[in-house]
């Protein structure tokens, strides 16, 4: 309930390859003090130590483990939650919102389902690491400092970059392959069936983005256009959510959502 003794509308975050809830705290201050209540889970093995070692069947956790994790979260909510996803989050949020369970959905820099040609220059060499050890065969991986600097955190200062690898935690390798290799995986565990998407869908990139260039992330936009609304923000890259100006896209959001949720 706010102030006023309204329910609050619920805004369920799913977080991203190496992430936790913790990557969310810009956006649960903001929204919360916009009068949203924020869940922020934890996908499945994410909520560790960073010097944990990586949890017993982490690297063959699939797409679809994950779904069905986050599926049973929101249903023992009272309503339908509005998505947000970043990342890989946003997949997810794509996969959930198929399923019927999404007021509204926010698709922030997203990874794209399968039929998405996504293995770009600078998405290969994002991942070149692991890529070269066979990690998505099924083993859990994580990138070196460079490399996530180069993939998600080039626009941040040098300090940011620390304090964020240094809670990144190993991902799953199964779930990369679903997303990277999608034409490998028989199960098609990264698709999704546009035409079961009917809540209304923001889809957001950054013009700077590696791991999830704007080429990409428009065929995202694309794949849903009879729902989806599409903004690139200039001057930002894959980790936008806590770049410099993060709540300029705080506030496109929350603007958005007062706009769709009047309408339902």
């Amino acid at each position: 309930m706010n102030q006023e003794g309204i329910m609050s509308e619920t805004i369920f975050m799913i977080h991203g390859m190496w992430g936790g809830g913790w990557c969310w705290e810009n956006y649960v201050e903001f929204f919360e003090r916009n009068g949203y209540r924020c869940l922020t889970p934890y996908l499945r093995h994410h909520n560790v130590q960073p010097t944990d070692k990586p949890p017993k069947g982490l690297g063959k956790t699939s797409l679809q483990d994950y779904a069905a994790d986050l599926e049973n979260e929101i249903n023992k909510l009272e309503e339908k939650p509005i998505i947000i996803g970043h990342s890989m989050g946003g997949l997810l949020a794509q996969i959930l919102a198929a399923r019927g369970l999404a007021k509204a959905a926010v698709l922030i820099t997203p990874a794209s389902p399968s039929g998405i040609n996504a293995l770009k220059w600078s998405v290969i060499r994002c991942f070149a690491g692991s890529i070269l050890k066979l990690k998505f065969l099924g083993y859990p991986h994580r990138p070196s400092f460079r490399a996530a600097v180069y993939a998600m955190m080039h626009l941040l200062p040098t300090e940011e970059q620390n304090s964020i690898y240094n809670r990144l935690v190993y991902e799953s390798g199964k779930a990369a392959r679903e997303i990277g290799f999608w034409l490998l995986d028989y199960k098609r565990a990264s698709r999704v069936n546009a035409s079961n998407v009917t809540c209304p869908m923001l889809v957001i990139s950054g013009a700077e983005d590696r791991i999830t260039p704007v080429s990409i992330v428009e065929k995202v936009a694309e794949k849903y256009k009879h729902v989806s609304t599409h903004k690139t923000f200039e001057n930002h890259a894959h980790y936008i959510i806590a770049e410099h100006g993060w709540e300029e896209i705080a506030e496109f959001i929350s603007n958005w959502l007062d706009q769709v949720l009047k309408t339902k």
